[in-house]
């Protein structure tokens, strides 16, 4: 069954005061990682001294550095990258196996999100989660895969993502430090009428309102030529990961 769409021809437009594009030269990777940095400052202090430069995975190929850029004078306004599993493993795979149920799909995790401060910052965070969305249906992704620390896994949880692994709660995952994170995700195939049937109030913006600065649609963006081939997990980290599962109830997980 193929992914449910709805078309963006004669919507009404909407116009942005920012740019959301692909990083395309090294003065927009600094500007993405810049924005990054300082956001995990502000949030995870642990880990932005690791952050100051721009990290091997940003310039990988399967990989999409987004950055959003204010219209009025070029500042940075926040960043994510895209990793797919088109060439290599999403990050989320070093930490642990996924289920059956997404083996051999196509995946995307979205990892390093960063935005500014205040109402602005909250404007992008929705807009960078559009591209993110719109990124994964021009590539032909199958399924959205996010790590997400408490509390923003409630955000995430009401964008309909859901638990990979159910009952289990939390995750130390590698690429983030060994902080714990929920792992959610979200079908593509099935997610306008997820979203319509639920009444969605992101609904409309996503599917019926055009915004044409958001730019992730370019002939590198496709990658609907071939599956990709099935990690082999090492039993040990099969067993690491069941070991290191941090529940719910964890004090202090949501403060």
């Amino acid at each position: 069954m193929s992914e449910e769409t709805e078309s963006e021809a004669g919507s009404p437009t909407q116009r942005l005061p920012f740019i959301v594009r692909i990083v395309r030269d090294e003065r927009q990777l600094l500007e993405a990682v810049r924005i990054r940095q300082a956001a995990y400052e502000r949030h995870v202090p642990v880990l932005a001294a690791n952050l100051r430069d721009p990290e091997p995975e940003d310039r990988e190929e399967g990989t999409a550095v987004l950055l959003a850029e204010s219209r009025l004078d070029g500042q940075a306004l926040g960043s994510l990258r895209i990793q797919t599993n088109r060439r290599s493993l999403i990050p989320i795979q070093r930490s642990v196996a996924l289920p059956i149920s997404l083996s051999g799909r196509r995946l995307a995790e979205g990892v390093r999100l960063g935005v500014c401060q205040g109402s602005m910052g909250r404007v992008v965070k929705t807009m960078l989660f559009k591209a993110f969305y719109q990124y994964c249906r021009y590539a032909g992704v199958e399924w959205m895969v996010i790590g997400a620390r408490a509390p923003l896994d409630r955000q995430y949880e009401s964008l309909l993502f859901a638990d990979v692994f159910p009952g289990v709660g939390f995750v130390p995952l590698a690429h983030a430090g060994n902080l714990p994170h929920r792992i959610l995700s979200f079908e593509m195939r099935t997610a306008v009428a997820r979203w319509r049937e639920a009444g969605h109030p992101l609904y409309r913006l996503f599917c019926h309102i055009r915004h044409p600065d958001i730019l992730v649609r370019d002939e590198q963006t496709r990658i609907r030529t071939r599956r990709p081939r099935d990690p082999v997990v090492p039993v040990h980290e099969r067993r690491a990961f069941r070991l290191a599962v941090v529940r719910r109830d964890t004090p202090g997980m949501d403060k």
